[in-house]
């Protein structure tokens, strides 16, 4: 086939290297008309005209690839790829992220569950313990593991029934409803109530006009918490007044201005609260920043004698066992000084025979 039947010019076509054997020749080792200078030449398309061709080359299709062109389209293809790699990455991000969302969103509300959950204090019943807006956390986890609300802890409690009749509560948004389900915003549209244990489940709790509050005969020293101002029960002494087990006797810091189991007495549980109705303790203030705190047990809830009740409980079952031992005691040192002798005779008598026959 003519060259330029293919090329339509007189330009030299260009050719891939071949491994023929260059001639044994004078310029067959690379002289200038040898063949493997030639096909070198031809391979690297330069100026130097055509190729030699000896009696066993032939020609080689237009198509075939120069070593710049191959060149050229491996690194067309390598930044296809990497561009390609950087557009699935930027793909895979969006598609995961819905999923992230989903399993924060999870997450936020297995916390809520089971360990922790915001409110927002709604009145001046609490003060200055907490005031109006501040939002707290309540530790939901420990009842879990059955325990139970002690003397001078912040609980938060679900109306027992009838105690926030008259009270008003804001409709919530679509929104408001949404974050409070999974415990981004504090509960919304449960009637829930704040107030601290007074009294538990076995306790006599009484206040008498100008008095303070006692209980089980101990006098509480209160002025750590209760509002400036305050009296301890003025406004509705009670008592004396023995809780139920089960049940708490709370009242709220703000004596004056708290609707608390003093007000409750004549509907069911006789102003006390079950403690299957409470939701957890309140342990700190969150929010705003500024009024960042702890809400520890008071130290008055620690003095000695308030566990008198338990006490009384506790002392004949105490006094039954004490007096049980040393009976038991005797009765088996009775048994064993019978059984020694019956154990001593019985080889005795036996050496005695072997003697005499």
């Amino acid at each position: 086939m003519a060259v330029g039947a293919r090329s339509g010019h007189d330009e030299p076509e260009d050719r891939p290297e071949r491994l023929a054997k260059p001639s044994p020749g004078p310029g067959g080792s690379g002289g200038p008309g040898g063949g493997s200078r030639g096909a070198e030449g031809g391979a690297a398309g330069g100026p130097g005209g055509r190729a030699d061709r000896g009696p066993g080359d032939h020609d080689v299709p237009a198509g075939g690839a120069s070593g710049g062109g191959a060149g050229d389209g491996d690194e067309a293809a390598d930044d296809d790829s990497s561009d390609g790699g950087a557009a699935r990455k930027h793909r895979s991000f969006w598609k995961e992220l819905p999923l992230l969302i989903g399993i924060a969103l999870i997450l936020a509300l297995l916390i809520k569950t089971f360990l922790v959950q915001a409110f927002s204090i709604p009145s001046d019943s609490m003060m200055n313990t907490l005031q109006r807006g501040d939002r707290v956390l309540v530790d939901k986890l420990t009842p879990w593991f059955g325990s139970e609300p002690e003397r001078g802890e912040v609980v938060v409690f679900h109306d027992p029934g009838g105690w926030l009749e008259s009270a008003q509560t804001p409709e919530p948004n679509a929104l408001q409803q949404f974050l409070s389900f999974i415990g981004l915003m504090p509960s919304a549209e449960e009637k829930d109530l704040i107030k601290r244990v007074i009294a538990v489940g076995g306790d006599t709790v009484e206040c008498k006009d100008g008095g303070k509050v006692t209980v089980n005969g101990k006098e509480l020293d209160e002025t750590s918490y209760i509002h400036p101002g305050s009296t301890p029960c003025d406004d509705e002494p009670f008592g004396p007044i023995k809780v139920p087990e089960g049940r708490i006797w709370v009242m709220g810091d703000n004596r004056q201005n708290s609707l608390d189991s003093r007000y409750h007495q004549e509907l069911p549980g006789s102003g006390t609260v079950s403690v299957d109705d409470v939701v957890g303790r309140a342990v700190v203030v969150a929010w705003p920043l500024g009024r960042w705190s702890t809400l520890p047990v008071p130290a008055t809830f620690d003095q000695p004698g308030l566990n008198a009740a338990a006490s009384a409980a506790v002392a004949p079952g105490a006094l039954g066992l004490a007096g049980a031992v040393p009976v038991v005691l005797v009765r088996r040192r009775r048994l064993t000084a019978a059984q020694t002798p019956a154990q001593t005779t019985v080889p005795t008598t036996a050496t005695a025979g072997a003697g005499t026959g």
